[in-house]
This record gives C-alpha cells, sequence and structure tokens, in this order.
C-alpha cells in the first residue's frame, strides 16, 4: 500500500459554480485518510498527525468491514442528537482528541464516530491518483457498496440547482456547506483543485481582548463577545489575518481599552487550556466593552462562531449593549439521516 498522502484541498467560491461537476455535502469534520493493508488500519490527518489511538471503534470498524486493503480519503465525524433531530456534533468530536487512554475508550463508547468516504486514493496494488474523479467514485461505490454503518459513502448530484438547495438546506444538520469537483480531475495531494462553497453572514460584536500575535508583535486574534437575553457578555469566538503592519497598528488603537489591575500595573491576562495542546500560551488582553466592530462568518456551533472570522469594519454608531445574539441567523432544523441517506 502507498505510504499516507496529503489531502486534495478546495478553494473557496462565492456562489455553487457550473460545469462538468459532481457536487457533495460538505462535511464538518476532521479530513481523515485511512489506509488498510494487511498489516493493519491507519488513521491520518490533513496535517499528517496520526489518528489512529483516538477512534478505536473506526479501526474496528474499517478491519471488520472493508472487502480489500485501499486508501479512503474522507471525514471523520461524531453524530448526536440533542434537539430531537440528528446532526453533526463538532464539540464532542474534538474531545476525543485526548492522551489518556482511559479516556479514548469511554469516549470511543459514549460518542462513536463515523466515516464519510468521499474519494479512493488506492485499491488493490493500483495507485488511482492518476485517474479522473470520475473513475475513481465509480470505483469507491464498487468498493464500499451496501457496508452498513459506521462507513457512510457521501451522496453525490451533477443537478446544480440541487446542490444548491442543499447548501441552505443540510447546515440545519450541521453540515459546513457544499463542494463541487471537477469530473476529470485526477487527485492532486496538497493542491486545490476541488470548489468550496459556505455561506457568507456578517454581525456586529463587541471587542473584549486580543491575544498578541505568535511573532510576539502586534495583535494576533481580536477576541469578541455577545450580549445574552440576561444582559451578561459572552464570548463568541476570535477575529484574525491582520497584516503585519495592521497588527502593529491595533496595539495602539486599543490601548486606551486595555483594562488595568488595582496598581495601575499594565494589561491583566486572562488564561484557559486548549484540549488541543496544553502547554499553548492562550492568555489574552482584557478590553473594555466599549467597541463594536463587524464581522464576516460562515456558520455558528452552540452560541460560538464555528470557525474564525474576518474582520470587516469598526460600527463607531453601534452601542455595544445593542449586540446580542438575536441579529445572528438560525438555520433551520435538519436530520443528518435524511444527508446520509
Amino acid at each position: 500500500m502507498p505510504d499516507l498522502v496529503a489531502p486534495m484541498l478546495a478553494k473557496a467560491v462565492d456562489a455553487v459554480p457550473e460545469g462538468n461537476l459532481l457536487y457533495e455535502p460538505k462535511w464538518d469534520g476532521f479530513r481523515c485518510i485511512v489506509s488498510f493493508g494487511p498489516d493493519g488500519v491507519e488513521l491520518g490527518s490533513r496535517g499528517a498527525k496520526p489518528l489512529t489511538r483516538y477512534f478505536p471503534e473506526l479501526v474496528d470498524a474499517f478491519t471488520r468491514l472493508l472487502p480489500e486493503p485501499c486508501v479512503l480519503d474522507g471525514e471523520i465525524v461524531v453524530r448526536t442528537d440533542r434537539t430531537g433531530h440528528d446532526r453533526l456534533d463538532w464539540e464532542s468530536l474534538t474531545q476525543r482528541i485526548h492522551p489518556a487512554a482511559s479516556r479514548v475508550e469511554r469516549l470511543a463508547a459514549e460518542t462513536p464516530a463515523s466515516f464519510i468516504a468521499f474519494d479512493l486514493i488506492a485499491r488493490g496494488d493500483r495507485d488511482l491518483t492518476g485517474e479522473p474523479f470520475e473513475i475513481r467514485r465509480a470505483e469507491l461505490e464498487n468498493l464500499l457498496g451496501d457496508l452498513p454503518a459506521p462507513i457512510h459513502l457521501t451522496r453525490t448530484t451533477r443537478d446544480v440547482a440541487l446542490a444548491r438547495r442543499w447548501l441552505d438546506e443540510f447546515e440545519g444538520a450541521g453540515l459546513d456547506g457544499v463542494v463541487a469537483k471537477p469530473l476529470d480531475a485526477v487527485y492532486q495531494p496538497g493542491k486545490r483543485t476541488m470548489f468550496k462553497i459556505k455561506h457568507h453572514r456578517t454581525a456586529d460584536v463587541v471587542a473584549v481582548g486580543y491575544r498578541i500575535h505568535k511573532s510576539g508583535q502586534g495583535v494576533g486574534s481580536l477576541l469578541v463577545g455577545l450580549y445574552g437575553p440576561q444582559g451578561q457578555l459572552g464570548p463568541i469566538g476570535g477575529v484574525s489575518a491582520f497584516s503585519d503592519a495592521r497588527r502593529l497598528e491595533l496595539i495602539g488603537e486599543l490601548a486606551p481599552l486595555v483594562e488595568r489591575t488595582d496598581e495601575g500595573a499594565a494589561a491583566t491576562a486572562e488564561t484557559a487550556r486548549s484540549r488541543f495542546s496544553s502547554s499553548k500560551d492562550v492568555s489574552f488582553v482584557r478590553l473594555r466593552p466599549e467597541r463594536v466592530l463587524e464581522v464576516r462568518y460562515d456558520q455558528m456551533e452552540g452560541q460560538r462562531f464555528r470557525h474564525t472570522v474576518q474582520f470587516e469594519r469598526w460600527r463607531p454608531d453601534r452601542d455595544p449593549t445593542s449586540c446580542t445574539y438575536d441579529q445572528l441567523e438560525v438555520p433551520v432544523t435538519y436530520d443528518l439521516a435524511d444527508v446520509l441517506q
């Protein structure tokens, strides 16, 4: 079997394109390359980090269910039903990455993962990366056939109108958008040869703090919040992707808002731990909640932005207390089981 390869990637576009394309739902999970052969199963992340030890239930499923050696490209997801509708659960998925073997075993039983297959890199002793996607998809369908859960074959369509409908409907099941794949494209590891379409929305939020850039110079990310129904200000996410010059400018712009200690010392620091990197410094400088900015985001995960959001503009015309959760668009609930049909 070939070594695990870097997955093929997608570039963002504003709308669902037309052409010689196959459309798929965009799954919101951990991208994963699965290598199955005589020596066992290996799971690798998009960044080539090993995932095998964290998902023993998937290793068992691949060993039992895959009919022959292969290398699959797909997504690891976790499904939950907390509101009467089956949907993807990003929070539960991220908790699966844990150093303790006992916790890994417990979570494998409590929040078992599923694998959504959407490409075939190799089958038996054949390297399929040089084959067009149309051929790889046909081989994938033949290989997986009617395999039971937790292995799923992603649904597809050539109907652009249906793909546009999926973009609206499937968000309610926790999905991330739609992917369009050229049917004549070969598999190019690490190259952005596919197209991804996600939602584009804006919200007015309150600046509540910032983290210093990893270089040690300037603002790396702005931390923002919204007011809840009881008038409490809660964190909702972060804003990043500033230029080097802009990062330095923000230090001066935000200086009047920095909260100081009773002794008049420099900015206070708050520290939290990341489950992904327990040694990572995630301290931040706290700001008085007096400045509003407009940001671009794609979707929500509970009460937070699902991804890092983009700065749009400052809103000096807005009162911070008017920035509430009521402005956020809530997708219509959609059952994940209907996506997996």
